[in-house]
């Protein structure tokens, strides 16, 4: 297709990297994927997003500053596909696990009415940027362990401590499912599949946008497609969530899937209606060191769109 040639001719090599594994099926351990990760390690991205980081190899600052703290970088890094097993990474993660580990984070999660009031993004991300770049050591396991003892009676997490709160957040929950598919995966862990069904069924049950008690739409922006996302939830990223974590082909997905295809743009890409960072040094969104394409209703997105074609071609809709 066009816009596959258009995305295969892009100047960023993670572009390629997931149009080549994700739409055109080619092995991630072949050697001309093994090329092109070198190529993204050493991507001005790449190079702009590890900018800050002193001569010990950490990101001055708060690890969870918007966006360019320690966390969200590692974060962005695995999403990009930068390759595994990079010893250089090292002072960041010891970073971020020195945050989301220490005796006193830990301990300040409060449990109310028996339900631990936290914004398991934070963690879960963690996670799941930890294992994708090859960092699978006992950490990782502690921070699977933390998730798992958190999780909602119904299946997903959230921060909210209003004491008759008894919902979880799609905001603080499809990071988690995430980071607890990978992991499962991974480490062949019951506990965590289980997890992740039961976390799956808040989605699905809702359609991955829609209210239980009355069929509605959530949020509006739910159905903003974007990227990054961040935190933020939308169908864009539940589905791909739901790839993931095997359920794409449930019929729960399928009106989700709809809202997605009723997107694509005449030149079969897909626009981003929404961005939640700034490449200024101000203003009420975080900053970012770089930008992701910007938004435009009428206006091709190639972060967006290569995700969004890889849910379709996981779906069997393309």
């Amino acid at each position: 297709m066009p816009i596959i040639d258009l995305l295969l001719a892009s100047d960023e090599p993670s572009i390629r990297f997931k149009v080549r594994t994700r739409l055109l099926g080619e092995d991630p351990d072949a050697p001309g994927i093994q090329a092109l990760r070198e190529e993204i390690r050493t991507s001005p991205r790449v190079v702009r997003l590890l900018s800050e980081r002193r001569d010990n190899g950490t990101i001055p600052g708060g690890v969870y500053r918007k966006w360019t703290g320690a966390h969200w970088v590692l974060a962005a890094l695995a999403y990009l596909g930068y390759p595994a097993g990079d010893a250089a990474l090292a002072p960041l993660v010891d970073q971020v696990c020195a945050a989301w580990l220490s005796e006193r984070h830990v301990a300040s999660v409060r449990i109310i009415n028996g339900r631990a009031r936290r914004c398991a993004s934070q963690e879960s991300n963690a996670l799941y940027a930890m294992l994708a770049l090859g960092f699978q050591d006992a950490r990782a396991d502690r921070l699977a362990e933390n998730l798992l003892r958190w999780q909602w009676p119904d299946g997903g997490w959230n921060c909210d401590n209003t004491p008759a709160a008894t919902t979880s957040s799609f905001h603080e929950s499809w990071i988690p499912l995430r980071a607890l598919a990978l992991y499962a995966r991974l480490r062949d862990h019951a506990g965590a599949r289980e997890a992740v069904a039961r976390a799956a069924e808040i989605f699905l049950s809702r359609r991955l946008y829609r209210r239980l008690r009355d069929g509605n739409v959530m949020k509006p922006s739910f159905l903003q497609l974007m990227y990054p996302p961040y935190w933020h939830y939308t169908i864009l990223n539940g589905l791909t969530v739901m790839v993931e974590a095997g359920y794409i082909g449930d019929p729960r997905c399928a009106e989700a899937l709809d809202v997605l295809e009723s997107k694509r743009l005449p030149d079969g890409g897909f626009p981003a209606e929404y961005v939640c960072y700034t490449t200024e040094q101000s203003g009420s969104k975080g900053n970012s060191r770089v930008g992701w394409g910007g938004k435009h209703a009428a206006r091709m997105n190639p972060w967006v769109t290569a995700e969004a074609l890889s849910v379709l071609k996981a779906a069997g809709r393309l």
